[in-house]
């Protein structure tokens, strides 16, 4: 039998859409547009109003400046802000998170983790009980 010579195409993913919506779709869309799409919780923090810090960072990225670092951990990941790169405070450094379609109203603090895996040593001499008789030199 002859092997068949034939390249596999990788898989390609599909469009990623919120609720029906294309990505483009969302990005045309003002903030009163946006609401009904939105879930509950980013919903009732745009109604409430967006601060002066919140503001500013939107027009951060609608300038389209190539470093962005904030504290803003609160903020709402909107339709704009997919695609980038922002560096978000954790409490100790600035952890540089990319913004992805699946990440859209989440919050940018949620990529940003403020603790560390804990990952203990193995024990010493005085550590366990059983360590009391191990003979020293």
């Amino acid at each position: 039998m002859a092997k068949k010579t034939q390249k596999r195409l990788p898989r390609r993913r599909e469009e990623f859409t919120y609720r029906g919506f294309r990505l483009d779709d969302l990005r045309a869309m003002g903030r009163s547009e946006l609401l009904p799409v939105m879930p509950s919780r980013a919903r009732r923090k745009l109604v409430r109003g967006l601060t002066r810090g919140e503001e500013h960072l939107l027009t951060q990225f609608r300038k389209g400046e190539q470093v962005i670092r904030t504290h803003l951990r609160d903020m709402v990941i909107m339709p704009e802000m997919v695609g980038r790169t922002i560096e978000v405070h954790n409490g100790k450094e600035f952890v540089k998170v990319e913004i992805m379609p699946e990440a859209l109203f989440h919050y940018l603090g949620e990529f940003a983790l403020t603790r560390k895996k804990v990952t203990h040593g193995s024990a010493g001499i005085g550590a366990t009980r059983s360590s009391k008789y191990v003979p020293l030199k």
